[in-house]
């Protein structure tokens, strides 16, 4: 893992500070946030105003696991991109703020945004 004091986690952590002084998620358009670590994908459907998870879904949870296996880590990464979104449609949720938090949009990061945005969410 990581350290706080590596160089690529520093710039990463900087680039999210600037990038969360602007995107906001509130009730009627929630922000879409996703973490990535070594090994699992995690996203989470948050209202900033009252400051609420709302929705989660990652390669952690039950229903991800019940399902069938996918192939690599960009596989996981669609995967639960359909979750979340099946979830959020299933709550009335259909418009988002995504937030990568400080991720280049690149690899799994995007396969979870494009997945999400074809099972229904727009953003």
């Amino acid at each position: 893992m990581a350290s706080k004091t590596n160089p690529r986690t520093v710039a990463r952590l900087k680039r999210k500070l600037r990038v969360r002084k602007r995107v906001q998620g509130s009730s009627e358009r929630p922000r879409l946030c996703v973490f990535r670590s070594d090994k699992h994908i995690y996203a989470q459907i948050i209202d900033d105003i009252q400051g609420v998870t709302l929705l989660a879904a990652s390669t952690m949870a039950p229903e991800f696991k019940q399902g069938e296996p996918v192939k690599g880590k960009v596989g996981a990464a669609q995967r639960v991109g359909q979750m979340i979104a099946n979830k959020a449609k299933s709550q009335g949720i259909t418009k988002v703020v995504f937030d990568r938090n400080g991720y280049i949009y690149h690899g799994r990061v995007r396969a979870l945004a494009d997945s999400a945005r074809e099972t229904g969410l727009d953003f």
